[in-house]
């Protein structure tokens, strides 16, 4: 991303349309949508066995379910946020994602609220913006505040905050802290309480986007560099045991993913890029999971620009396999 780009250009062009709670409860719930027909960012997908239902959330906070993948119901409203805590009455809500662990259902997610300004960086305000997790006994919600109202530190924008019990037997939250104030994003780790109801001690650094061998920018004066940005990381074993992140930035004007391992097997890696990307151009923020029939997909966004020059982000299937000792990617769904 070129750095003359304005703020607001550059947060559209990452995130598309971000949607806030009071917008989203206005929603029309809408019956056999087809997936492909769907308007959304950071696309992830529950296979919820209990309820022999897939449940789909994102970027907005909304929520879709389906028995088929192909056709969904929805938007449905899941969330209650606390309007006297840091993310005031209305958060923008982006990349939130649902994780069933010991009983419970959890929304992890980054709320943002724009009426509260942390930091000036390079010209730019940042406003207040952290991953969070909500819980719920159901995976349709109401996903409330736990005991902790602060994960993340407040003076720092993190974002994209994804779930991950390492071989420790731990929970973590895997994070990115946002480019826009330490201008070299990174992806981190931190603890969590047993219940998940809280952080344990302090983010560690697992690697920086300067550390891609394959995401890239021009500066000011066209010379090449790593690009800044880090975005949705997910998690994942192969067959073979090994250790493997998706994670997403730019080459160039094309919003990219990428996919790094773990030479330790753990979290703390050290984390080896693989020197290509995994996906077409314009496709990106990906997780994966097993459907019904256990054939695994991978979930993306494709990015493009509409006829209004507005950016569109639809969901996208992708059919991986992880048989081996590498992630591949086998062509759409």
């Amino acid at each position: 991303m070129h750095s003359k780009i304005p703020l607001l250009v550059l947060i559209c062009l990452i995130f598309g349309t971000q949607i806030s709670l009071s917008q989203q409860r206005k929603s029309p719930i809408r019956e056999n949508i087809p997936l492909d027909s769907i308007r959304l960012s950071d696309p992830f997908i529950l296979a919820d066995k209990q309820s022999s239902t897939y449940y789909m959330t994102g970027t907005g906070g909304l929520l879709w379910k389906s028995q088929d993948l192909k056709k969904w119901t929805g938007p449905f409203s899941v969330t209650e946020t606390d309007p006297n805590s840091w993310m005031g009455e209305n958060p923008m809500i982006w990349a939130a994602e649902l994780h069933h662990y010991q009983g419970q259902y959890y929304y992890f997610a980054t709320f943002t609220n724009r009426d509260v300004h942390i930091d000036t960086v390079k010209g730019n305000v940042i406003e207040r913006r952290a991953s969070h997790i909500l819980v719920s006994e159901n995976p349709e919600g109401p996903y409330l505040p736990m005991e902790d109202p602060i994960y993340l530190p407040p003076d720092k924008p993190t974002l994209d905050g994804t779930f991950w019990v390492d071989t420790d037997g731990k929970p973590y939250m895997v994070y990115c802290y946002e480019w826009l104030q330490n201008w070299d994003g990174t992806i981190e780790k931190i603890e969590l309480k047993p219940d998940l109801s809280g952080s344990i001690g302090e983010g560690e650094v697992l690697f920086r986007a300067s550390d891609s061998p394959w995401s890239r920018e021009r500066n000011d004066q066209g010379d090449t560099i790593p690009n800044k940005v880090t975005d949705g990381p997910w998690l994942f074993h192969t067959q073979s045991g090994r250790l493997g992140m998706l994670w997403t930035s730019w080459v160039f004007s094309d919003y990219t993913q990428g996919v790094a391992y773990s030479e330790s097997g753990t979290l703390d890696g050290p984390w080896v890029h693989e020197k290509e990307p995994i996906t077409p151009p314009n496709h990106g923020h990906g997780m994966m999971f097993k459907t019904f029939e256990g054939e695994l997909l991978m979930a993306v966004h494709s990015h493009r620009v509409g006829e209004n020059g507005r950016y569109i982000r639809i969901p996208t299937l992708f059919e991986v396999d992880v048989s081996g000792d590498r992630l591949e990617v086998l062509g759409e769904w």
